[in-house]
């Protein structure tokens, strides 16, 4: 097979792959007679079928297949002889065939850019810290205490109002016909705590004990449960009791409530809590503040391939649509098959902005994964299988089957691989940098994290605007969600989600 370079540009590279119609006549034909020799055809003996109807019964077969064997060996050969680092799956096109003529193919390939990494031991990087906080831990307390107040039955006969906590059995019915999940008994209702939809609390202030009420509500037009979203019903609730909320205290028989033997048990907790949220927290700065100092070192081409996946996940991320989010400065490996274009409902602004920040991802996306290889910096086996079954115990009951997803998904073994890989490089950067520690408070660190995410937001809360109907209530529980625990229990979701889901974690 002839090979031969047709085009160069950027890091997009055109190779004409030709194969005489001699060369493929003759490969044709040698794969006949290996049929031959094991053809067993209705008339003849095992091996002694004629090469005419050999030809005749398996001859396009053998064609499609010695064409395939031979453009996938002039494609890896193109590869190889050139040395090429592919950035991308290659493509491969034929330009033309007939019978008795030359196969001419087409193979369009892109590479990875060649990459200087800067002197890491000459970056400067600030790694924020935070002092211990008293008066955080102090107020973690003081909210547990308020949300966990005790009740107490109320005796004298009154209403309900705002605030109290009502005992109740609910039924809900749409045109006189009770649906699935709208019913529960003894279920302790906290007025005004909007843990229903709208209406629903209102229409039992007022109500006294032994007293059954029919509050009429609407569910939100986009209400999670289609079946649901829209309609008016009536939920006929029996009032039991009426609770007082009493003073809110810290005490042991605050933390016992929560499950801790004693006050400092329960203190401790929330100190290791509230310590292990902000480690999140100070280490996404960190990591920024890396980025932020390597984007000042790197201006290299990109993959167009790469560069275009980052960019349609993040307009569509702009865009207000589902599933497309990224919480780290530069991931590019995404596969999305939508019809219509990725930045249709954003402007020329937001496109221009969408393009810069998918630029910066994949530079220092492929950058890290240069220095990871460099420097022998890799993700065992072993990691990767640790990390599979951390995800499965995030969900009991479907460990198997998250297992079993990931074990039969190489795309989420990479994706589950990824951040690992990342957080590797990210550490060996930290090593060799000159690294310098400042206090902030627990205002600033989470004021930039929501300063760098501003781009996103106002652009997702600008298509918001557009649309007729706000979603506003549709994050708000319905009384068809509240169920005992053996119910909930029951409800499991598919493995497939919950492993979804975990690796979005």
């Amino acid at each position: 097979m002839d090979i031969k370079e047709t085009s160069k540009d950027g890091l997009a590279r055109e190779y004409e792959l030709t194969l005489t119609a001699k060369e493929l006549d003759s490969k044709i034909t040698t794969r006949l007679g290996e049929v031959a020799k094991t053809a067993n055809m209705p008339g003849f003996r095992p091996g002694k079928v004629p090469m005419t109807v050999v030809k005749a019964r398996f001859g396009d077969q053998v064609k499609g297949e010695v064409i395939r064997t031979e453009l996938d060996n002039g494609a890896r050969d193109a590869v190889e002889k050139n040395a090429l680092k592919l950035a991308s799956q290659p493509r491969l096109d034929i330009v033309s065939y007939e019978d008795g003529q030359d196969l001419v193919a087409k193979l369009m390939v892109e590479i990875m850019p060649e990459i200087t990494i800067p002197d890491l031991s000459a970056v400067s990087v600030e790694r924020p810290t935070l002092p211990a906080n008293e008066d955080e831990i102090r107020e973690t307390m003081n909210r547990l205490a308020e949300e966990n107040r005790p009740t107490q039955k109320v005796e004298k006969a009154r209403k309900a109002k705002m605030g109290d906590v009502v005992l109740i059995d609910f039924t809900g019915r749409i045109d006189g016909v009770a649906f699935e999940g709208g019913a529960a008994t003894d279920h302790m209702l906290e007025l005004g705590s909007n843990s229903f939809i709208p209406g629903f609390e209102e229409g039992l202030v007022g109500a006294s004990a032994g007293e059954t009420v029919d509050v009429v509500v609407t569910f939100p037009a986009e209400y999670q449960a289609e079946h649901l979203a829209g309609k008016k019903a009536v939920f006929e609730c029996p009032v039991k009791e009426i609770h007082e909320k009493g003073k809110a205290s810290v005490d042991d028989a605050l933390a016992t409530k929560l499950g801790f033997e004693t006050l400092d048990k329960l203190r401790e907790a929330v100190a290791g809590q509230l310590s292990s949220q902000h480690a999140m927290a100070l280490r996404q700065a960190v990591k920024t503040n890396v980025f932020d100092e390597l984007a000042k070192h790197i201006d290299f081409d990109v993959p167009p391939s790469l560069l275009q996946a980052e960019y349609d996940g993040i307009a569509r991320s702009m865009s207000g649509e589902e599933g497309h989010d990224h919480d780290h400065d530069h991931d590019h490996d995404h596969d999305h098959s939508h019809s219509h274009a990725a930045d249709e409902k954003l402007d020329k602004d937001e496109k221009a902005e969408a393009h810069n920040m998918a630029l910066r991802r994949v530079r220092l996306g492929l950058l890290l994964t240069e220095i990871g290889n460099q420097n022998n910096i890799t993700v065992s086996e072993e990691d990767t299988k640790q990390a599979v079954m951390q995800q499965a115990y995030r969900f009991p009951g479907q460990e198997q089957q998250v297992i079993e997803y990931y074990n039969s998904n190489p795309d989420a073994l990479r994706e589950l691989a990824g951040p690992m890989f990342e957080e590797r490089v990210m550490d060996y950067i930290l090593e060799m940098a000159k690294v310098t520690d400042k206090e902030v408070t627990v205002e600033a660190l989470y004021a930039e994290a929501e300063e760098r995410a501003k781009p996103l937001k106002e652009a997702k809360a600008r298509k918001a605007a557009k649309k007729k109907s706000a979603a506003k209530s549709s994050a708000k529980k319905a009384p068809a969600e509240k169920k005992s625990p053996a119910k909930k229990a029951a409800a499991k979701k598919p493995a497939k989600k919950a492993a979804s889901k975990a690796k979005k974690s």
